[in-house]
């Protein structure tokens, strides 16, 4: 009978195409058929040709025991087909393994042919069950007389050895005298299989330095001299004393050798072993770093990777070295692979100074700037050059457009100026202004950490908050910016920063008002919630300076610009009262309130007469004369400016002290404890009663049935049990309507009670019935300042000299709390000169508000600008039958 070999079911495969699946069924059929049979070499045939179809993927996990049957068959060619097979095709969890035990002792005890497959075969099978039977074997295969069956035994015992860990006890030992073997293979083996096993716990290696050393030293072969470094490289931090002692060796592999991959690895070796370190190390360090710099310049691209790679872990210890190759790393950020410009920018963030930082930005902002007419070449157009030979043209020298690699750059051009809290940055408007240009051509998402850091910046660097506000002005003023808020890159979040810095630092505007309709624009409704709450607030923030500063210089001229602005605030407000979003509605309507109150103070103001010098001297003889300007323009300024914001320390919460008698499970409202009980509870509550006594029921007629027996009918109920009411009289129906009206009489006035009927909006027509409110701390008009000037602020004059940036990096810690740390030194060099700043005056909390002289009232229509509160106290109950609560109003309050 002629049978289908290897070779045949190869070409009925090819031959096979449109049909391939109907001509594995069949050849599965006649496999099937010649693996039962008693013929071993049919049956290895049959197996080989499953082995075939199990690279293509398809199972021949059914054909285990055939597989084990080849595997002990006496002759050479066949046992090699078995082996074969099942390292193809069993696993961890093959269940005839357990057959193949004494199988595999007699084949590591038969010829030495045999044993080569065996160890090869065990190398792939091994499971823990095997690799604790075999082990003694394979220990004692190590003094085999056959140097391929030692080098075999040596890398089949590091599989045994994962599979079964205790038997690292025994196999160490006779592995160490394996490294003084004379077969240079047997040797490289045995220093591949230590390597391998000193990652998990070098340690235990270390009696092993001196033959490794000896190793290092004697051995030309560069692929066991590239095994020996990496050992000790891992063996290196264990113990310190190697490292003076492989200083001399590894020096001179880095300069004589020519192997590419064995100089990677000594310097690599040099780095994690601490090789670098001392004035021994300065040498060696400048060594490889030579040798580091010669890789950038080849044209090999995964030399100029690994070269990147090293350079990042020398610039911790020696970045001086590094340095001086800074040219050849920053031309590596223009490269096109964009794996060497990743690893580029790692190297150039770590590489940033004090005095280098800004070139090394504006060189990385350059690449962030889009060239004019440039977009990459459609599919089109790079197929067309590859298939029509052209003249190779130069490559752009501008990096890649991706968004991805544009955000990283953005982030790393962050990173290197922020690190440390601004240790590098010596000029921060000049960092403010990078900031700025980064939230303009950067053009992806990264907003977010820009206004962190303006805020940041501006919070702890108080001689840059001048330029910050005139760089925000800017920015506000911008339409674009805001046009493109919603875009994906447009880095609206810049304008959450601009709003809040001018709003927060008004003062240094020299006409604040100019800034309003900006944040008051209609356009402003389109930008996400978020910015539209801080644009509210800091709206309100500078009108309350700018009336403030208008109040100090009143003139009747400027009634109807304000009347004008706080109308404009006003309609804007009322638009965003409609908000869906919480943050806004909320801030507009309090505001709203504010500047309506304001609105009927303007209203109501009456200007004084012509005879103003007359008025003057009568207001300054008059304790309780009306002031010249309307008081309500100094409603808002105390509110927000009565402390000045900055830093916080990061264990600033952490340091709070607990309030000495603070109980959070006491009720804030004792009186609260009272009202929970309603009041209505007198009223009888209807309870139904079923009784009900195992499975027996009562029927209306008080006749018992068994629930399991018969079934309940359809119209029998369940007898209710309601207590008679006792008929009401008159006289107690008048009592109780008498005490709900009472009842809700006082839940009315409580704040805690919530009423079904909302009260009705009180509108004040007459200003005068406005209870009038003594206003402290006013200061008497000043005279008129000069004409103010469009985003003018308190001085553009240039700088003399150059400011003096002091940082404060500890922030603020709550009262009464030392921090442990000692204070840092500032970070700018004390021998700078220094120019007197506009916010020495800042240094310290804002002085509060020259006072004029104060309303006098008579003491019985006296009012304080703080109403006391209403002292009610409510009478406990004395017994069941009272349920009457008196309220008694202080006559104090």
């Amino acid at each position: 009978m002629w049978e289908r070999t290897l070779q045949d079911l190869i070409r009925g495969l090819r031959a096979n195409k449109n049909d391939q699946a109907k001509f594995i069924a069949q050849a599965n059929e006649e496999i099937r058929r010649e693996i039962k049979s008693k013929d071993m070499e049919l049956k290895a045939a049959a197996v080989m040709k499953l082995t075939y179809l199990d690279m293509l993927g398809y199972d021949m996990a059914w054909a285990s025991f055939h597989v084990v049957e080849v595997m002990s068959s006496s002759k050479i060619h066949l046992k090699s087909v078995g082996y074969l097979a099942a390292t193809q095709s069993f696993n961890q969890d093959t269940d005839v393994l357990m057959l193949t035990t004494n199988l595999l002792k007699k084949d590591l005890s038969s010829s030495p042919a045999d044993v080569a497959i065996t160890l090869n075969g065990l190398s792939d099978i091994v499971t823990a069950d095997l690799a604790r039977d075999l082990s003694p074997e394979l220990i004692a295969m190590l003094n085999h007389s056959r140097p391929h069956i030692r080098k075999r035994a040596v890398l089949t015992l590091y599989r045994v050895c994962e599979k079964y860990p205790d038997v690292l006890r025994q196999s160490i030992p006779r592995m160490q005298e394996k490294l003084d073997d004379s077969d240079p293979g047997v040797v490289s083996a045995a220093v591949n299989v230590l390597c391998e096993l000193a990652r998990r716990n070098p340690q235990d290696y270390l009696p092993l330095a001196p033959q490794l050393f000896h190793l290092l030293t004697t051995s030309s072969n560069n692929w066991m001299l590239i095994k020996i470094v990496k050992l000790f490289g891992a063996l290196s931090p264990r113990e310190p004393r190697l490292v003076k002692k492989l200083q001399p060796p590894i020096t001179d592999l880095i300069t004589t050798t020519s192997a590419i991959s064995l100089l990677y690895e000594c310097v690599h070796t040099c780095i994690i072993g601490n090789m670098l370190q001392g004035s021994s190390g300065l040498s060696l360090a400048r060594t490889c770093v030579s040798k580091l710099a010669a890789f950038l310049q080849d044209a090999d691209q995964n030399l100029k990777y690994i070269a990147l790679l090293a350079m990042v872990k020398i610039v911790p210890t020696h970045p001086e070295l590094v340095a001086e190759h800074q040219d050849m790393i920053l031309a590596s950020i223009d490269d096109e692979d964009i794996s060497i410009r990743m690893r580029a920018l790692d190297l150039v963030t770590a590489l940033v100074t004090r005095h280098n930082l800004q070139s090394i930005v504006q060189q990385l902002l350059s690449h962030l700037v889009q060239p004019q007419g440039s977009s990459l070449p459609s599919a089109v157009q790079s197929l067309s050059q590859h298939i029509v030979p052209t003249i190779p043209s130069k490559a752009p020298s501008a990096p890649s457009q991706s968004p991805a690699y544009r955000l990283v750059l953005s982030q790393h051009i962050i990173s290197m100026c922020s690190s440390s809290t601004y240790d590098n940055v010596v000029d921060f408007e000049w960092y403010l202004s990078v900031l700025v240009d980064l939230a303009y051509i950067s053009n992806v998402d990264i907003g977010a950490q820009i206004r962190d850091q303006l805020v940041d910046v501006v919070g702890r660097v108080k001689a840059a908050r001048t330029y910050a506000v005139k760089l925000m002005v800017k920015v506000l003023s911008d339409e674009t910016l805001m046009l493109n808020a919603g875009e994906p890159g447009s880095c609206s979040e810049v304008l959450w920063a601009a709003a809040w810095i001018c709003g927060e630092f008004c003062d240094e505007l020299l006409a604040p008002e100019e800034l309003l309709p900006y944040l008051l624009h209609p356009n402003v409704a389109f930008l996400e919630p978020e910015i539209i709450a801080v644009y509210i607030q800091a709206a309100n923030k500078i009108f309350g300076y700018w009336a403030t500063e208008a109040a100090q210089q009143w003139t009747h001229d400027l009634l109807e610009k304000v009347k004008g602005a706080v109308e404009t605030m006003i309609e804007q407000m009322e638009e965003f009262v409609s908000s869906p979003h919480i943050e806004v509605q909320e801030r507009a309507a309090n505001i709203l309130q504010f500047f309506t109150f304001i609105k009927h103070d303007l209203v109501a103001f009456r200007p004084r007469g012509e005879n103003g010098l007359a008025d003057a001297l009568a207001s300054s003889l008059d304790p309780v004369a009306e002031p010249s300007f309307p008081k309500s323009l100094y409603l808002i300024r105390p509110l927000v400016s009565s402390y000045e914001l900055g830093p916080v320390a990061p264990a600033a919460q952490t340091s709070v002290p607990l309030p000495e008698g603070l109980d959070l499970d006491a009720w804030i409202v004792p009186a609260m404890k009272d009202l929970i009980v309603d009041d209505e509870s007198h009223e009888v509550e209807r309870k139904v009663k079923k009784s009900k006594k195992g499975k027996e029921k009562e029927t209306p007629n008080r006749t018992k049935v068994k629930g399991g027996k018969k079934k309940r009918r359809e119209d029998e109920t369940v007898e209710e049990l309601v207590p008679q009411e006792p008929e009401e009289t008159a006289e107690e129906r008048a009592e109780r309507e008498r005490l709900k009206a009472e009842r809700l009489e006082r839940m009315r006035e409580d704040p805690y009670y919530i009423t079904d009927q909302l009260p009705t909006r009180m509108v004040v027509d007459d200003v005068d019935s406005i209870p009038v409110v003594r206003l402290d701390d006013l200061p008497p008009p000043l005279l008129k300042a000069e004409e103010p000037r469009l985003f003018a602020l308190r001085s553009d004059s240039s700088r003399s000299a150059p400011a003096r940036f002091v940082v404060e990096k500890e922030g603020e810690m709550p009262e009464r709390v030392v921090s442990e740390e000692p204070p840092r030194q500032a970070s700018a060099p004390a021998s700078r000169h220094q120019t007197p700043s506009l916010f020495d005056r800042i240094s310290t909390p804002p002085p509060s508000l020259l006072s004029f002289q104060q309303y006098e009232v008579p003491d019985e229509d006296a009012r304080a600008s703080t109403p006391e509160p209403i002292r009610v106290t409510r009478a406990k109950k004395k017994g069941p039958s009272s349920t009457k609560k008196k309220r008694t109003v202080n006559p104090d309050a």
